[in-house]
């Protein structure tokens, strides 16, 4: 009888794949407002946005999602108290606006142009030199097996899963907006050299092209003899660490949770048996179809939800109220999922071989930034790109679970700042020998910025630190403490090793 029902739950998983953070690969955005707090400089003001209560609407979460790069976007990025150095960026984001991935029998397929051109809207200022950089893509270095990977989307009618003109604008327009915001601190000399910049993506061509589109606005017309597209073959992005047992088992027990959520809902299951209807489907195969992810591509670009003829000849369409119900079952999944806390022990596991890659590497500018040390080449910018079943649990966890799922384009952004130097005085005598190595790694800080917004004290590592006029950022060692061991209280471990090898009763 067990194995009968284990079973029936693989099988429903095999036809009812969803956009919710299951497993890795699957698709939302955070819902937050802000208020106005530390002054940061002369004028600038620092923003700590506010969890939101209110029941989000199924439909106006579903545009924002979206991105539509049709607006003024506010990015707090590059924002410090006065005179503090930026010393290193660590950038996360998720691919732009895609096709879909899941094809609705009888229906027509979206009518979307997967070519670029700086004519056709949405365009942005970048993206006709954009294409011809990414012509000269040859002379950089690819690892396999990225080399064969297209650089530019280029159908006329779009293939599944393909990076839309709207994915590439998005990203170019998230580059550029950092590429301002950095440009005072003076990041990345103009003469970089190629350790100091890391490329890293997916074998996906939608991440591959998300990330050049997102460098080019970050760096415009960028070396190619310098770049090194880096390959992650795991959409985690955990390297050689990624055997992980226990993970694999918390990921099965929240798919669990949620088959079992969805089951119970019956308005969720009406909709299902309407829309099955409507199209002549059996409603297991319009599940197997996953009619979200098209509807949410034809939502997003402003084309009428999908129809097939009737016998009268008139079209039977299925409607924006049918998808409420399907995106509103995804809200409720996601509530349930913070509520039950699987998914966060999954995403502790999941994205430690990053965050602990991350913390290292902010670790090694900082020391090489001390004061009496020689620089040395470090890799102060590096972009990882990637997908939503990459950044939702990296966002968990984080300890950022009220932060909706990540939309189109997602960006997280980690900062390495160092304070002003301090006279010596006699209190900082008096540590002796060793004491000016205790005190450079107190003038290190981390800032964590998620679509902008400084989310730095809603995060687990920082949200219990005192924030303080004379240190409005949180400390680096936070960081570091809570990657190399805190995190792992979650799953009542104190290492990656203990908590990913443990025997399960």
């Amino acid at each position: 009888m067990a194995c009968s029902v284990v079973a029936h739950i693989l099988v429903f998983f095999l036809i009812f794949v969803n956009l919710t953070p299951a497993a890795p690969m699957v698709e939302k955005r955070p819902a937050t407002s802000s208020g106005e707090g530390l002054s940061l400089g002369k004028s600038r003001k620092r923003v700590f946005p506010v969890t939101q209560t209110q029941e989000p609407d199924p439909i106006s979460e579903a545009y924002s999602y979206c991105n539509t790069p049709n607006r003024t976007e506010q990015a707090w990025e590059g924002h410090s108290p006065a005179d503090y150095k930026l010393l290193s960026v660590h950038v996360m984001i998720r691919h732009g606006d895609r096709y879909p991935l899941y094809y609705i029998p009888k229906t027509k397929r979206p009518p979307i142009n997967c070519t670029l051109s700086a004519s056709r809207k949405p365009s942005h200022p970048l993206l006709k030199t954009f294409i011809s950089h990414m012509a000269q893509g040859g002379r950089g270095h690819w690892e396999s097996p990225l080399a064969s990977v297209p650089r530019l989307p280029n159908h006329s009618a779009c293939e599944m899963g393909e990076l839309t003109q709207t994915g590439v604008v998005q990203h170019l327009r998230n580059g550029k907006l950092l590429q301002q915001a950095y440009k005072q601190h003076r990041l990345l000399p103009s003469d970089w050299s190629p350790r100091q910049v890391w490329l890293e993506t997916t074998g996906k061509s939608r991440t591959v092209q998300s990330g050049l589109a997102f460098l080019y606005g970050f760096l415009p017309d960028f070396d190619w003899k310098k770049l090194t597209v880096h390959h992650q073959w795991s959409t985690l992005f955990c390297g050689s660490s990624c055997d992980c047992p226990a993970r694999n088992k918390y990921l099965e027990e929240d798919q669990r949770r949620q088959y079992l959520l969805r089951v119970a809902d019956a308005n969720l299951e009406r909709t299902y048996a309407t829309m099955a209807q409507t199209l002549g489907l059996p409603p297991r195969q319009l599940r197997a179809a996953n009619p979200i992810d098209s509807l949410l591509c034809h939502l997003c670009h402003g084309l009428p939800f999908p129809c097939v003829p009737s016998g009268d000849g008139s079209p039977r369409c299925l409607t924006r109220e049918q998808f409420a119900v399907i995106r509103q079952q995804q809200l409720d999944d996601e509530a349930d999922r913070r509520r039950v806390g699987l998914y966060r022990k999954y995403a502790i596991l999941a994205m430690f071989p990053y965050l602990n890659r991350t913390a290292a590497k902010m670790e090694r500018v900082a020391k090489s930034s001390e004061v009496g040390r020689q620089r040395r080449a470090d890799e102060v910018f590096t972009l990882s790109s990637a997908h939503d079943v990459t950044l939702a649990p990296l966002l968990s966890a984080l300890g950022l679970e009220r932060a909706q799922f990540p939309r189109f384009a997602a960006r997280i952004v980690f900062e390495l700042w160092r304070s002003p130097p301090v006279p010596p005085g006699p209190v900082r005598r008096r540590g002796g020998k060793g004491e000016r190595s205790k005190a450079n790694s107190r003038d290190v800080f981390i800032r964590v910025l998620y679509n902008g917004e400084d989310v730095t004290f809603h995060s687990a590592f920082c949200r219990s630190h005192e924030r303080r006029v004379s240190q409005p950022l949180c400390p680096l060692t936070n960081f570091l403490t809570f990657v190399r061991r805190d995190m792992f209280r979650v799953v009542n471990a104190t290492s990656y090793s203990e908590a990913c090898y443990r025997r399960f009763d």
